[in-house]
């Protein structure tokens, strides 16, 4: 493993504006570090209003199984809607955004990366295959780390009042570890050490600590977002459309695991995660195990991130600590991210190992009808990610070494 200490007097550029961008950077800077804070316009004026002027709130229970805790108003070195501003210098840059916002940064990261530089995109989804294959196009040869995570740090919601974003960020659960991955996997020992000067890893360093995947498309696999997102979303929407209609509650209480999960739902969970399983197995790469059992509970996998693998709330009781998570409408990252990168992914990949995913291309032919979008159509291709045309073993020789076969 390399020496990283030159990373502790370095700062550390968040880019992004949302919910994981904010509680990212705030939290970096309550740990401590020197933040510069990045988003695009024209969403900049939104989602960065009042950030320059009086920083960030960052509050809420974060509950977890240590307790760790902590809160307070964050103060930004930079906010910029500049790119190339934000990561000069910077030792680590943190790619917080939604996958369908990776290229635009992308295209304004590149020019401006850094030797030494480390990147991590918060959660990955495929944003690591992604970039790479930019940089190549691009000509870019500096010697940066580049890998992703399985998941956030947080759960974490903005705070908004009459359609105004406000400067403030609720995290109402911390992870207590996580999984990464970088590409190529020969610098995962120095992309993994390197949260030990990240603020926002604070939690998962001091709790069961960073778990490392077997290349990127194990971090790809263990997202359980596309599997707790889609079917919870897809099979419970007559719950969320008719909240605070037939059911008389405020709408903005709603939460699919509060309000919607159920063990039919708990039980197409748990044949999608089947199939990923396959799919993982027919490529040769990892997958996060989880044991039948873990899907049937009122939080399914998610609650293992921050309490363990003991938490359990049964179907039976309530779950007030998700109340209000949402999503509101089918026109919601829960499926309009999950199901044309993470589900079509997986689509795409059963076609090129032979892997039969019916669950998975039924969440897709659903929610194209729901949505009133053609996501198989618009949806991540492997040539996307630069890999449609790498056998096995070609893809396998690229993600653990970095050897690129080009097309």
């Amino acid at each position: 493993m390399s020496d990283l200490s030159y990373l502790k007097d370095k700062p550390v550029a968040v880019l992004g504006g949302g919910a994981v961008a904010k509680a990212v950077s705030a939290d970096c800077s309550l740990a401590g570090a020197k933040v510069r804070i990045c988003d695009l316009e024209p969403f900049a004026g939104k989602t960065l209003f009042g950030v320059e002027r009086g920083g960030v709130k960052f509050y809420g229970e974060q509950l977890n199984l240590y307790a760790f805790h902590r809160e307070g108003q964050a103060r930004y070195d930079l906010v910029t809607t500049e790119v190339a501003r934000a990561v000069k210098g910077a030792g680590i840059i943190i790619v917080c955004t939604p996958a369908l916002g990776h290229v635009p940064f992308f295209e304004k990261l590149i020019p401006a990366l850094e030797d030494g530089q480390i990147v991590h995109i918060i959660p990955d989804n495929f944003g690591s295959l992604i970039l790479r294959k930019m940089m190549r196009e691009a000509g870019c040869q500096k010697k940066i780390i580049v890998g992703g995570w399985s998941s956030s740090p947080y759960g974490s919601r903005v705070d908004i009042k009459g359609g105004v974003i406000l400067p403030s960020i609720r995290a109402y659960y911390r992870a207590i570890t996580l999984r990464g991955a970088s590409l190529p996997k020969t610098d995962q020992a120095d992309f993994l050490a390197s949260t030990k000067f990240l603020g926002a890893f604070d939690a998962v360093n001091g709790g069961d600590g960073v778990v490392g995947g077997d290349t990127v498309m194990d971090t790809g696999f263990s997202n359980v977002n596309p599997v707790l997102h889609c079917p919870g979303v897809i099979l419970g929407v007559g719950v969320m459309e008719n909240y605070g209609v037939v059911f008389g509650d405020e709408k903005t209480k709603f939460s699919i695991y509060s309000h919607a999960y159920c063990p039919s739902i708990s039980r197409v969970q748990l044949q999608f995660y089947r199939e990923q399983r396959a799919l993982a197995a027919a490529m040769g790469v990892g997958i996060q195990d989880y044991a039948d059992q873990d899907f049937f509970s009122r939080e399914n996998l998610l609650g293992q991130e921050y309490m363990g693998k003991d938490y359990l709330i049964p179907f039976e009781e309530q779950d007030p600590i998700q109340f209000g998570t949402g999503p509101f409408t089918i026109h919601n990252r829960y499926i309009t991210e999950d199901i044309p990168v993470g589900c079509h992914v997986y689509h795409e990949l059963g076609k090129k190992f032979g892997v039969a995913t019916p669950v998975v291309d039924s969440m897709i032919t659903l929610a194209s009808i729901m949505a009133e979008k053609d996501f198989a159509k618009s949806g991540y291709t492997l040539d996307h990610l630069g890999i449609g045309h790498l056998g096995k073993d070609e893809m396998l020789k690229y993600l653990n070494e970095g050897v690129y076969k080009a097309k």
